[in-house]
């Protein structure tokens, strides 16, 4: 017979009574570290002018104000545009963007994981071979293309061209993977059409995937300076990023460009808060490990 040795596992479990509140020191104060250049870019665009230049720079504001923000509108009232224009093409693009993206990768991946058609797995092997390009490998060939369709100085050329999104189609026909055939199969029996499978079935299931996909994407589209400044040639269609990058520099718009980086950077952290919980569970539905 083996002795237990009581004093031995009285000490091994002390030893495990501290691991987890180890691991959540760690992990707040990784948080912690984490988001002090985001509470830094916020505080920032409060400071006053003096306060800006303040050597060695505070961390924090002792005297907060708005300035910053009346100073960047007061700029862009000095343009042909007024700064509202901007702003409203910005947000009419991004959310015209994301609801499209959203139907045309679920529509996209239902076919392809649930319908076994002719050629479907070399189509979505070219999907994936698509994911090792960067975006600056299909740059000329995205111009004729975009120019050849007559696109560009179009609000369509912020749309369009970014649709066949391969990451989000990737993430969701994964995710669709793993739900069962046999409910398809179940709503096949009971009549349903294949629209109704996929508006009644699939698209609530993707709801996780779509919110991955909106975090995955929303950056982008609403910081695309690059766009506006390859294909727009007026400057009633160009957007919010094209105006903050035209800001000229200098100490007397210092507080506008905080206020600039600000209005750049919150809308994409608020997206992200709002659907950050559902991240993790679509990798972990989507062979990403």
């Amino acid at each position: 017979m083996f002795q237990v040795d009581v004093d031995y596992l009285k000490r091994a479990k002390k030893r495990r009574d501290y691991a987890p509140a180890v691991i959540t020191i760690f992990l707040t104060l990784a948080g912690i570290i984490s988001a002090l250049p985001i509470v830094y870019l916020i505080v920032t665009a409060f400071k006053p002018a003096e306060e800006l230049f303040l050597y060695p720079p505070r961390f924090y504001v002792e005297n907060p104000t708005t300035k910053n923000f009346a100073d960047l509108f007061a700029i862009s009232s000095d343009s042909l545009v007024p700064f509202t224009r901007y702003l409203f093409n910005t947000v009419v693009v991004t959310v015209c963007y994301i609801f499209l993206l959203i139907i045309v990768s679920s529509l996209a991946c239902y076919p392809l994981s649930k319908h076994k058609f002719p050629g479907h797995k070399g189509a979505f092997s070219l999907i994936t071979t698509a994911l090792m390009f960067v975006a600056g490998a299909a740059a000329v060939p995205s111009y004729l293309i975009i120019t050849g369709l007559h696109l560009d100085n179009t609000p369509l050329v912020y749309i369009i061209p970014l649709l066949a999104n391969c990451t989000c189609l990737f993430l969701m026909k994964q995710f669709m993977d793993q739900v069962p055939d046999s409910i398809f199969e179940a709503g096949r029996i009971d009549g349903a059409s294949e629209w109704q499978l996929y508006t009644k079935i699939a698209v609530p299931l993707l709801k996780n995937a779509c919110a991955t996909c909106i975090i995955l994407t929303f950056g982008g589209v609403w910081g695309d300076a690059a766009t506006a400044t390859t294909y727009i040639y007026d400057e009633q269609w160009r957007n919010l990023a094209f105006y903050m990058n035209t800001l000229q520099g200098g100490l007397a718009r210092t507080g506008a460009n905080s206020a600039a980086g600000l209005l750049m950077t919150l809308p994409s952290i608020i997206v992200f808060m709002l659907s950050q919980s559902k991240v993790m569970d679509t990798m972990a539905h989507s062979g990403i490990k």
